[in-house]
């Protein structure tokens, strides 16, 4: 009995890692999928940071189109509704660089004047350029619990949503964070973690795009 259970545990273990080792492959190759799409934008990317003066930052912008579409579609930074207030107004992806790195440096300007982290920057990409007051007023550091208070009591009302509604959001940090929800209308309050772990994604893997 004992060498049956023994035998049966080993052969448990062993589905368990092959299951392992095929999640993780494929998540891999999705991943390099991903970034090959999003490296297509690379030229365009270095010359918008050296034009705005922040070329240290082509991994982070890079990492914001991870963030925003994966490299697909004409408006890559999503970056309509920072030049004209509404989506889907930009249909080519120079201009939404062009757009997307700009809006990018003023954010990183402004936090730079608040005093204020660059993740506060980063977070004020998806939240828009006020989210830097409001950081600056309350310890100067991004943090998931100031965005997520900036999300629901400021953000999500001022878009419409009186009633702080929520829905729901799967994702590594949000099931942590709080079981993967969002307010409605209230921007993405993980956002400047997902960019932070793109970032490390394009990071790890540059040596095969070069």
């Amino acid at each position: 009995m004992k060498l049956k259970k023994k035998s049966w545990i080993r052969y448990l273990f062993q589905i368990v890692l092959l299951l392992l080792l095929v999640i993780g492959s494929y998540l891999a190759y999705r991943n390099y999928r991903i970034l090959k799409q999003i490296h297509q934008y690379d030229a365009q990317v270095e010359a918008a940071v050296k034009e705005q003066g922040i070329p240290e930052y082509k991994d982070l912008a890079l990492s914001i189109i991870f963030t925003e579409t994966k490299g697909v579609g004409d408006d890559p930074m999503q970056s309509s509704e920072s030049a004209h207030g509404q989506p889907n107004q930009i249909t080519e992806s120079d201009r939404s660089i062009e757009q997307g790195v700009s809006y990018l440096s003023e954010a990183i300007a402004k936090s730079n004047a608040a005093n204020t982290d660059l993740w506060t920057a980063v977070q004020a990409y998806n939240f828009g350029l006020e989210y830097i007051d409001y950081v600056a007023d309350n310890g100067g550091k991004n943090t998931l619990e100031l965005a997520e208070k900036y999300s629901r009591d400021i953000l999500s009302p001022l878009l419409g949503n009186d009633d702080q509604t929520k829905y729901r959001y799967i994702g590594l940090h949000s099931f942590i964070y709080n079981g993967g929800y969002l307010y409605h209308n209230g921007g993405n309050l993980f956002y400047a973690e997902l960019v932070k772990l793109n970032e490390q994604k394009i990071k790890w893997t540059n040596f095969l795009f070069e």
